[in-house]
């Protein structure tokens, strides 16, 4: 049963049981007043609060997981998108780096980015609490609310694995993103969703086109010009020489599962379905994220076309991926057609950055760059088109400050690394591939042989 039908039937048997009520307290048949008073009481109690907590809950969860399985897609995308010698090394990644946020936003994370911000800098760096059932207490299982909040700390890792595949040790990587998950996501987080000082600002953020996707990009970016380009990707002459993935139809079924993985993403952080009201708003979010995302493929599609002659399609994918981030952070106050225009400028710029990154070479291997960072400034900025309640003004102290801390901290990280355990793998190494020299399990055996791009 639907939660909308639910609702209803719950509303009509509160409304019958008023009824009822008012008829033997009168001992006559109620008047039209007496109905009108029965619809709004029954109208204002529709769910009582256990079916608050139910329903709010449940939309953690649900959230939640799809959001996990983000995580797959993000590494098929990888996986797809990074050669035939590195692709078991990227699904190492992916599982370890999921797994050590899951650890490190529960000893540290959760409680730094939520607990006594009280309009601050940062919360208590504490583990966080998880009590027994029979003593929970709130609108939400407090475990739901951790699960869910966990797994957006674990997408800002996986946006930096796919920018500086192919070239990175395992281990450096895996120290930077205990650190990113544990101390520098949840104190950012912090500064809006544990409403620190940006949130006293005004500063607006839905589901974390800033705070999740442009600090990880941020991140990205920062690992990227520290650890340098692949030794392959730009000749001497400055030409780009272009390097393919080993599997489009791996990347193309990485871009579903993570476009299926954004209705959660997205409608769980309406964090809240007890209401009729809460539950339109999921829904009016799962269309709004579903048309941004692809107003940004076609308007990807349009431009390569336009421009190249060509459609590519890690381009179209991108462009997806680029509408999703872009209208992450306002989802609800849009109408339909601004969503798409939010999503088309997510996907045109995918089409205009990639390019202009390799000019400046800057190797990110699977794009993220444009669409993380440069898309979720977008739609960060975008976010007074549609809701009256913010300001250009506010979201651009936001989107700078939020950059600045990130840049500033990834590369004191980065750089500790890269001092004291190095952070690069050997020019021969990369030649043969990560996945003989750091997993020692190949992908694809009978064709990644030494030396084979």
């Amino acid at each position: 049963m639907s939660s909308s039908i639910l609702t209803r039937a719950i509303g009509a048997t509160a409304a019958l049981a008023i009824l009822a009520t008012a008829a033997v307290a009168q001992d006559v048949v109620p008047g039209a007043e007496v109905v009108e008073e029965a619809v709004e009481v029954a109208a204002s109690t529709a769910v009582p609060a256990d079916g608050q907590f139910v329903f709010n809950t449940l939309l953690f969860l649900i959230g939640g997981f799809l959001v996990m399985w983000m995580a797959a897609g993000f590494a098929m995308l990888e996986a797809g998108m990074v050669r035939s010698k590195n692709v078991s090394m990227q699904c190492l990644k992916n599982i370890a780096l999921y797994s050590i946020a899951g650890l490190m936003f529960w000893v540290i994370g959760y409680n730094l980015m939520y607990e006594g911000v009280g309009g601050g800098f940062f919360g208590t760096p504490i583990p966080k609490d998880i009590p027994d059932p029979a003593l929970d207490t709130g609108d939400y299982a407090a475990a739901s609310d951790w699960f869910f909040q966990m797994v957006f700390a674990a997408t800002t890792a996986s946006i930096v694995s796919g920018t500086i595949a192919e070239r990175t040790k395992l281990w450096p990587f895996l120290i930077f993103v205990a650190i990113l998950t544990g101390v520098l996501y949840p104190i950012t987080g912090s500064w809006q969703w544990g409403e620190g000082w940006l949130y006293e600002m005004g500063f607006s953020d839905f589901a974390g086109s800033t705070l999740v996707h442009s600090v990880g990009g941020w991140a990205a970016l920062t690992g990227a010009l520290i650890i340098g380009a692949r030794a392959d990707k730009y000749s001497a002459e400055g030409r780009v020489n272009p390097l393919p993935g080993s599997s489009m139809p791996l990347a193309t079924l990485g871009t579903f599962i993570l476009w299926l993985g954004w209705f959660g993403f997205n409608g769980g952080s309406q964090l809240a379905m007890g209401t009729i009201e809460d539950a339109s708003s999921v829904a009016r979010i799962f269309v709004n994220t579903n048309l941004a995302a692809a107003a940004g493929v076609v308007t990807a599609m349009l431009l390569c076309q336009a421009i190249y002659k060509k459609v590519d399609l890690t381009i179209a994918l991108n462009g997806a991926l680029a509408g999703l981030v872009a209208i992450t952070a306002e989802p609800l106050a849009p109408s339909v057609p601004v969503a798409i225009f939010v999503g088309a400028i997510g996907g045109a710029i995918v089409v205009f950055a990639v390019p202009l990154l390799d000019k400046l070479k800057i190797d990110d291997v699977v794009g993220a760059i444009p669409v993380h960072l440069f898309a979720g400034i977008w739609g960060t900025m975008a976010v007074p088109i549609s809701n009256a309640d913010t300001y250009f003004s506010v979201q651009a102290i936001g989107v700078l400050a939020y950059g600045a801390f990130t840049v500033v901290a990834s590369a004191i990280v980065w750089y500790a690394l890269k001092l004291t355990m190095g952070v690069r793998v050997s020019k021969e190494e990369e030649r043969v591939g990560l996945d003989k020299h750091e997993v020692g399990v190949e992908a694809y055996p009978e064709f990644a042989g030494a030396g084979r791009a």
